[in-house]
């Protein structure tokens, strides 16, 4: 039977599209998602990580950034207070899934204190309103949303897209991996970060323009919550820009866990680092990103590349995740386990291999993330401390931009793109706002 919409994907976005669909009374609807339900995952298995019902979301820790400039693109395409309301609109349909009502860095005195102070201290910070899930209150939420479309569309798990069939400039359904074709009016295409390469040879394939985003690489910093205090009891997850002395390249913070824990991710055959908070579980450190963004331009123009060939060197000298003291790497000196041992912040990774982060990264990277670090001693002392633990390597690659228009429509008529794999988004809330945006344009077609 032919269907109205197909949906290529079950991440943020193409579940928030599916839900506003449905929502609007659409029924003959298709999600198709190459991964497993939810429920079937395991976040030791490498394929589950990123890939299933929920995409790479499942195991984050939640956060939830309502802000403009924070979280991917979508301000290029919707005036300032449509574009709030969008994400606000997102955001309620999580807390009516079960995301706690608590809300981080709203307009206050102390935000505006934290501003000024990280201002003095030659940082950029970003304002943005937080809403904290948990690591292990994502997968709940994202049942819940899998038990709110039961019964009002398809839902097809472990169903992998091969292409998607347009004819005349026009889409008319997609093919799977086994061969057999679905028709469908409508598509929207939401493979996730785990789809990139997908999607940039679907885009490819149907004469749809991309263009690469940078990479952004550096590490992930751990030490005792009270350094921080002071600054995540504001505003709990706190975006930094720094612009360094000596480049003037732009280095940013990312990812800051109060009483978290560091992870290791495994990305393609690569092992890299990562953070997490959880709702109720606490460690006694709080861990963030500093990361660098590098863009490239010709002859050499594959940030991926460069990124992952980081990343494999990382891996080539400590097996999987190298950490290093940050009074070791200023010394010229390797961290060893005994080094380790006498540190006074207790890794929350102590698996990762102690080693030099020098022979790792490039000077250029390695002098900016030194810098970000002085700079953060100013707004909260005790951050360049001997003692501040450094893993390496974090890396977040961005997938090709799909060029759209405001409604998410690609130059293939009825062929909508949304979220991370399409490069449109890099995190859960614009990620949904994207998948909503395309639906509401796609129901508006169909009559609805």
């Amino acid at each position: 039977m032919k269907k109205d919409v197909i949906i290529v994907g079950g991440g943020p976005a193409g579940i928030f599209a599916a839900l506003t669909l449905a929502d609007l009374g659409i029924s003959k609807i298709v999600l198709l998602e190459k991964g497993k339900d939810i429920g079937e995952r395991n976040r030791l298995d490498a394929a589950d990580m990123l890939c299933g019902w929920g995409g790479a979301g499942a195991y984050s820790d939640g956060k939830l950034t309502l802000s403009r400039e924070v979280g991917g693109y979508l301000g290029e395409f919707l005036e300032e207070k449509a574009l709030y309301d969008l994400l606000n609109e997102a955001d309620q349909m999580y807390v009516r899934h079960g995301a706690p009502d608590r809300l981080f860095g709203d307009l206050s005195p102390e935000v505006e204190v934290l501003a000024e102070r990280a201002s003095l201290a030659g940082l950029e910070y970003i304002p943005t309103r937080i809403r904290h899930i948990g690591t292990e209150n994502c997968q709940a939420i994202l049942a819940r949303m899998h038990e709110a479309l039961a019964g009002k569309l398809e839902i097809r798990t472990g169903c992998a897209v091969r292409s998607v069939i347009a004819e005349g400039g026009k889409v008319t359904g997609v093919r799977l991996a086994d061969g057999t074709a679905l028709e469908s009016r409508f598509v929207i295409v939401a493979p996730g970060r785990s789809g990139a390469q997908w999607m940039k040879e679907t885009a490819e394939s149907l004469g749809i323009r991309t263009k690469a985003s940078p990479v952004d690489i550096g590490v992930r910093v751990e030490l005792p919550a009270t350094v921080l205090k002071g600054v995540t009891d504001i505003s709990y997850e706190s975006k930094l820009i720094y612009y360094s002395k000596t480049f003037d390249d732009r280095v940013r913070t990312f990812c800051m866990n109060p009483h978290g824990e560091v992870v290791t991710e495994k990305i393609a055959g690569l092992v890299t680092v990562n953070g997490h908070s959880y709702a109720t579980k606490k460690s006694n450190n709080t861990n963030f990103a500093v990361l660098v963004s590098s863009s490239f331009t010709e002859p050499f123009d594959d940030p991926i590349a460069y990124g992952r060939y980081i990343a494999q060197l990382a891996n080539l000298l400590g097996g999987g995740v190298i950490m290093q003291r940050l009074g070791d790497l200023l010394a010229g000196r390797r961290s060893t386990r005994e080094r380790i041992a006498r540190c006074l912040t207790k890794p929350t990774l102590p698996e990762a291999t102690p080693g030099d982060l020098s022979f790792v990264f490039p000077y250029r990277h390695l002098l900016n993330i030194i810098e970000m670090l002085q700079a953060l001693e100013k707004l909260a002392p005790g951050v360049y401390s001997h003692h501040t633990l450094l893993y390496g390597v974090e890396v977040k690659f961005y997938s090709n931009r799909i060029e759209v228009t405001p409604e998410m429509e690609t130059r293939i008529e009825n062929l909508f793109a949304v979220g991370d794999g399409a490069g449109i988004t890099r995190g859960l809330l614009q990620s949904s706002a994207s998948g909503i945006l395309a639906a509401r344009a796609v129901a508006r077609r169909l009559g609805t």
